[in-house]
């Protein structure tokens, strides 16, 4: 379990960030060193919270399942999927709002990062939460290593095809500096390798 949440919570902080620079507006002011321009201690961090979050996550699911193991199937989807995407943005909303005194992280705009940047945020979990209750759930059924990481990392592949799509096709929730600029497809850390042909469109 810890070495699928080092994997995606790493992947969380050294990609995912940017989306929050990017389409959020958030921003760290503290001094620190930095790895792909965020800093360092964040990734520690991460991986403690996150872990708190999923294992919060299977515990909630587990006594869901065995409360609602009398109803139809469908019935139980749709019950599990509700509690999913509720728990996912409640702990992303109980995160913002436990960090807004924080002095060395910034937003642009305070209610919509509460609001709606929440809401970007809960895609972390809404992917993570269901993928993460899989590791070793079936009696007989325990994972390798290599089975963590693969797990770990196709979950963190869909958030960034998600994220990126919001990027593509809402754009950013607050005016940036950069928000008048098109918005080229792929990754916002290419944005400066961005061709021809997609410049023009800006036209």
């Amino acid at each position: 379990a810890s070495v699928w949440i080092v994997i995606f919570s790493y992947v969380g902080n050294y990609f995912w960030t940017h989306y929050f620079f990017t389409v959020l507006g958030a921003s760290y002011t503290f001094p620190s060193w930095k790895m792909n321009d965020v800093p360092h201690t964040t990734f520690l961090l991460t991986h403690v919270v996150f872990l708190f979050y999923h294992v919060t996550s299977n515990m909630t699911l587990r006594r869901l399942r065995h409360s609602i193991a009398s109803l139809p199937e469908n019935i139980q989807l749709a019950t599990e999927v509700a509690w999913i995407l509720a728990l996912s943005y409640f702990i992303a909303y109980l995160e913002t709002l436990a960090i807004s005194n924080f002095p060395y992280y910034d937003f642009v705009d305070r209610a919509s990062m509460y609001k709606v940047g929440s809401l970007f945020y809960a895609i972390y979990f809404i992917v993570s939460f269901p993928m993460f209750l899989r590791i070793d759930e079936k009696p007989g059924d325990l994972w390798d290593l290599p089975r963590v990481a693969v797990d770990s990392l196709g979950a963190a592949m869909l958030v960034t095809i998600i994220l990126d799509l919001w990027r593509i096709f809402l754009g950013p929730i607050v005016p940036l500096a950069d928000a008048k600029q098109c918005i080229h497809p792929g990754l916002p850390w290419f944005a400066g390798s961005a061709n021809v042909a997609s410049q023009n469109q800006c036209a």
